[in-house]
């Protein structure tokens, strides 16, 4: 509903700018001085972007509240938050583990998330300050937008760097899953916003703060979206090392000293800390925990070029029906021309609508139809557009050849869509129609839309505005509500002593998945044995019977997949 209602706006907005593209001009112009004033401070400009995510994200607690985890990889990031935050950096094996076998997560040879630690390591900050994994994502979220402002300070004006600040604030700082949920995506984000932001500033003066926070940039790459991170930053390496390489005697050694030197530095300390982190998961200190665990349970791969391996031996049911309904026909969908261009083209749809959607759709409109030349023509580009547009559609062709995408696996392009619109919003505020300055007009509407769009979503409940799958595929999340899983821990909380909870689940046909993955209720925290309520797969009587008596003391409660709604019984063996 709510893409509707800004495709309409956005629709309204470009007739208005085409029939009264001179309504509100000076009410405009008084209101963008001190925000241009604003933009022109540029260390201030980033910080009130910071804190205004950080802000806005609070003033909505009330109806968008601390998210409830929901699917496998949010699970698995928060076993990795709570290991990380209680001073660890993984976890022993528990006993009878393969009760606690499930999607996403490594219980041998040691026990923790399979993915890369920095989204765990930023929850685990939150969870430390104030209490709640979240607070670590809502940190993460601030700094993301600010970010995201000074990268594009590198590349524009003062004043778009502010308007794109502003405008991932109310895409992705608030009501995106990237802040309402445990899936990650503005670490990434950061990265590559650090990565690039650093990159224009590096060719125009050899400061070794700008090399070390390049160097940040690829390493909080590294920790959180490896592959992804890998190809974004190969334009921006190719770039500076023909910039180094043409310089010659003492300025080639001072790009050595200044800019190399602090890199490889970071780098450096990453890459040694990485291979102690994979070591201390893995014992291999060259194997990161992501490809441990594709060893034991994946015989998908996570690329279209690679072949299906043999498939695994499952003890879980659960898992075994993810790999088989769910991994794999996606992969095999993707073996044809036709299946890769129609999963990519579904793809494209996605990424169009959380990282653009239809008002931010309306500059590049109004570039291909006015003026089709400057924007098919490379030479008429300027270099930085040249740069952009090559290091986003180098990045776009990594992404078609994974076999799985979310918009947060793109997040560290995030800063390119933005800047590549707002180059957009450049030329199209010079756009006149008819001899009128429609393109002024546009550029300030759209913000309006974007602004109005993010109230009405704050006040969707009181409006009844529903919404549906393209709402969530944009950035407007919508309140779910606690799951049965949720709601039954809850009440086991409350009882008195300590309990355990074996759920039962229970095969399902082919065509129950419609893409979803099956039921995976098994999760834990990174101390099984001290929590209050456990969770574990009922494995037949024999095993369960050992594990209650390894437990004990425990109310055991069975929880059986196959009722709807599941609730826990008392369990008896069969």
């Amino acid at each position: 509903m709510l893409v509707l209602i800004e495709l309409v706006l956005a629709m309204a907005a470009l007739a208005w700018a085409i029939l009264w593209p001179d309504a509100g001009a000076s009410w405009f112009a008084r209101v963008e001085q001190p925000l241009g004033a604003l933009a022109r401070r540029r260390k201030l400009a980033v910080l009130v972007v910071g804190l205004a995510a950080l802000a806005a994200r609070l003033a909505v607690l009330p109806i968008l509240p601390v998210p409830v985890p929901r699917v496998p990889d949010e699970f698995s990031y928060l076993l990795a938050a709570h290991t990380f935050a209680e001073g660890r950096l993984t976890n022993s094996t528990p006993p009878m583990w393969q009760h606690f076998e499930t999607l996403h997560t490594l219980v041998w040879p040691t026990y923790q998330s399979k993915y890369p630690p920095a989204q765990g390591l930023v929850m685990a900050l939150g969870k430390v300050l104030f209490g709640k994994a979240f607070w670590g994502v809502w940190l993460s979220v601030g700094v993301m937008c600010a970010a995201i402002c000074w990268m594009l300070q590198g590349w524009l004006s003062p004043e778009l760097a502010l308007l794109g600040g502003a405008i991932a604030v109310l895409r992705w700082g608030v009501f995106s899953y990237w802040a309402d949920s445990y899936w990650g995506g503005a670490v990434a984000a950061t990265g590559g916003a650090l990565m690039l932001g650093a990159l224009p500033r590096l060719l125009k003066s050899t400061k070794i703060k700008n090399a070390l926070l390049m160097g940040l940039g690829l390493a909080i790459l590294a920790n959180s979206r490896p592959y992804e991170g890998l190809v974004l930053s190969l334009p921006a390496a190719f770039v500076l090392f023909r910039w180094g390489f043409k310089k010659r005697g003492k300025e080639f050694w001072s790009v050595a000293r200044r800019v190399a030197l602090p890199i490889a530095l970071v780098l450096l300390l990453a890459g040694t800390w990485m291979g102690y982190y994979f070591w201390r998961v893995t014992g291999n200190p060259f194997q990161m925990p992501y490809q441990t665990y594709a060893r034991q349970y994946d015989s998908v791969p996570d690329f279209l070029w690679e072949h299906l391996g043999p498939m695994p031996t499952l003890r879980n049911l659960a898992m075994k029906d993810s790999e088989e309904h769910f991994e794999l026909p996606q992969y095999q969908a993707m073996r044809t021309p036709a299946g890769i261009l129609s999963a990519d083209a579904g793809r494209g749809f996605k990424l169009w609508l959380f990282f653009a959607g239809p008002a931010l759709t309306l500059p590049l409109l109004v570039l291909i139809f006015s003026a089709p030349s400057r924007l098919f023509s490379w030479q008429k580009l300027s270099a930085e557009a040249r740069f952009l547009l090559a290091a986003l559609a180098i990045s776009i062709v990594g992404l078609a050849v994974e076999v799985y995408m979310w918009p947060h696996y793109a997040a560290p392009m995030a800063c390119l869509f933005l800047a590549l619109i707002l180059l957009s919003f450049r030329y199209m505020r010079n756009w006149k129609w008819q001899g009128m300055s429609s393109g002024l007009f546009l550029s300030r509407a759209i913000p309006l839309i974007l602004v109005l769009v993010f109230g009405l979503r704050a006040a969707a409940g009181p409006l009844h505005i529903h919404w549906n799958a393209f709402d969530v595929l944009a950035s407007y999340s919508f309140p779910k509500g606690p799951t049965q899983r949720s709601r039954i821990l809850a009440e086991l909380k409350k009882r008195p002593g300590r309990q355990l909870v074996l759920v039962r689940y229970q095969v399902l046909q082919p065509s129950a998945f419609h893409g979803q993955w099956p039921d995976q209720w098994v999760y834990n925290g990174p101390n099984i044995p001290k929590q209050k309520v456990i969770w574990a797969w009922d494995m037949g009587a024999a095993s369960n019977r050992k594990l209650i008596e390894y437990l004990k003391p425990r109310s055991t409660w069975l929880v059986d997949l196959g009722n709807s709604p599941a609730m826990p019984a008392p369990y008896a063996e069969r």
